[in-house]
Order: C-alpha cells, then sequence, then structure tokens
C-alpha cells in the first residue's frame, strides 16, 4: 500500500519537478509547453564570477607578447565527419587525429569536437562580442589538454576552445558539406555523414590570418558552465553565404516534434569582472583605434622620418 502510494505522489508532481534540470535557451523557454530552465536559472557553476561569453572592449585588452602563432597538428586531414543534432547545436565530432600547440598554451590540446551557435539575424547570432557588436554565427571548435597520469582535471585551462565569429559574405564551398548534412538530422539526436570530405583548415580562415587573436580565462557556454576553459577568441571572421547561414535555423529544430526551429541558441552576455583580456603579441595590429586614427598616426610617423 505505501508502495502504491507512493508512486502515485510520484505521478501527481508538478512537471518542474521532473524536469527541473532540463536547460534551454530563451527561444525555447517562451513557446514550449513544458518546464526548462531558461539562462538566468541555469545550475552548476552558471552563476558564478568567471563565465562566458564576454564583451571584448578591444582598446582595453592587454598586449602580451607570449600569445605566438600556434601550431596545429591534423588540421590538413580530410574526412567525412559524423555530424549530430544534440538538441542545443548541430556538432561535429572529431575524434583523435587533430591537436594544437602553441599560442601561449601550456602543453597539447587535443580537439574533441567543433559546434555553432547562430540566429536568423545577421548581427545577433554569435556569444562573443567585439566592442558590443555581435556576428551572423560563433564557431568553437573544443580541445581537451593531455594530461599525464597525475594530470589535474580540475585546472581552470583544461579545456581549449579556438572561438571564429561567421560573417555574412561570399559562398563559403568548404562548409558546403556541413551545409547540406543539416537536412538529414533535423531533430535532436539524429546523427549522419558528410557527404564531402572536409578539413578543419577547410573550415577556418587562412592559417597566416590566425596570428591575431584574443585570449582570457572563462568558462563553458552551455551548463554546467564549469570555469576550465582558456579561450582564444580570433579576430578575423570566417565568411559564409546569407543563405547557408540561414540554413541552420531553417533545417534543425529543438524538438522531435519539429515545431520548435533551432535558432538563437545564444548564451547572453556575462559580465567580465576583474578579468583581463589579452592579444596576441604576434606581427600586425589589431584595430582597437578607427582606422583613420591609425592612418593619421602612421602619416605623423612617417612625416617626422622625411623630416630627419
Amino acid at each position: 500500500m505505501r508502495l502504491l502510494l507512493a508512486l502515485l505522489a510520484l505521478a501527481a508532481a508538478p512537471p518542474r519537478a521532473r524536469a527541473a534540470s532540463h536547460w534551454c535557451y530563451q527561444i525555447q523557454a517562451k513557446p514550449s509547453n513544458y518546464t526548462c530552465l531558461e539562462p538566468d536559472k541555469w545550475e552548476g557553476s552558471c552563476q558564478n564570477n568567471r563565465q562566458s561569453p564576454v564583451n571584448i572592449v578591444t582598446a582595453k585588452t592587454q598586449l602580451d607578447p607570449n600569445l605566438g602563432r600556434f601550431s596545429f597538428s591534423g588540421y590538413d586531414r580530410k574526412h567525412q565527419w559524423t555530424v549530430q543534432n544534440n538538441g542545443h547545436t548541430v556538432m561535429v565530432l572529431l575524434g583523435d587525429e587533430a591537436s594544437i600547440t602553441g599560442g601561449g598554451l601550456s602543453t597539447r590540446y587535443q580537439a574533441k569536437q567543433l559546434h555553432l551557435h547562430w540566429s536568423r539575424a545577421m548581427d545577433r547570432g554569435s556569444e562573443h562580442t567585439f566592442n558590443g557588436e555581435r556576428f551572423a554565427m560563433e564557431m568553437h571548435i573544443v580541445h581537451e589538454k593531455e594530461k599525464g597520469p597525475s594530470g589535474n582535471q580540475f585546472a581552470e585551462d583544461e579545456i581549449a576552445v579556438l572561438a571564429f565569429m561567421v560573417e555574412d559574405g561570399s559562398k563559403n564551398v568548404n562548409f558546403q558539406p556541413l551545409v547540406e548534412a543539416l537536412s538529414d538530422i533535423p531533430r535532436p539526436n539524429m546523427n549522419t555523414t558528410m557527404k564531402g570530405n572536409v578539413s578543419l583548415f577547410d573550415l577556418l580562415p587562412k592559417e597566416e590570418r590566425l596570428r591575431q587573436y584574443f585570449r582570457y580565462l572563462g568558462s563553458l557556454t552551455t551548463p554546467t558552465c564549469d570555469e576550465k576553459v582558456v579561450w582564444t577568441v580570433f579576430q578575423e571572421p570566417i565568411q559564409l553565404h546569407r543563405d547557408q547561414i540561414l540554413a541552420f535555423s531553417q533545417k534543425l529544430f529543438y524538438d522531435h516534434e519539429q515545431r520548435v526551429n533551432m535558432t538563437d541558441n545564444v548564451r547572453p552576455e556575462q559580465s567580465l569582472g576583474q578579468r583581463q583580456v589579452f592579444r596576441s603579441g604576434a606581427p600586425g595590429l589589431l584595430l582597437s583605434q578607427p582606422l583613420p586614427t591609425l592612418l593619421a598616426s602612421a602619416l605623423a610617423c612617417l612625416t617626422v622620418g622625411f623630416l630627419r
């Protein structure tokens, strides 16, 4: 009898009690007929004070000469990657064949997966912002730190994420195999394989344009928002055609019934607090000042040189 009463009590429990740990983006919370935790209620470490993403004010970044060039291993190998709709984003599973060193990192990091964040609006889809401005999308390549037998799994740099802004531009043929794969995985927990062979380098700006980037310590941008990420946010954006960008919002859905399009999967900006954002020491000038000001300064230097 007691068991029967317990089962009846469980069945009568409100939906919130059973789904309290299910997190979602703000756009899902409004139309859904089920309970989910929107961003300001996310659990785990999500309410702590070293969170991501942040707004990068380029004029307030600090030059770090130790942030030099990256060394990319396996980024040139072409694969027919497995692509997954995980209910929150589209994820490309990278296996264990690519890694990075250099770039001011303490050791080698193994690439595990890449995923994207996006919106239907061309200025609302990135998680990080530059001087308050968003981009159409943001791509994250997630790496895990290679550890020795006594490695610290709770280090603040256990994960290294390479973040790339995506802007509306010309058609990117290298991204097309991923865009075409979206039609095969509209619902959560669906997998497919890209039809074409693609390398990580195929998806990125030219390697010589990857010398200029920003660096700070932060967190995962999804629950449980663990504060163990060393972020590298590159200045050079990736270009996709508007139709390629919109395909992510049109082809993918958050729910199995395909009622809620997967779009605006973007965590709101978090406070930088007392953290410092650093910029790379590689050759080249990050545009932290308006272009006319930079040109005027350069002209002044040239004038002084001629007068000597």
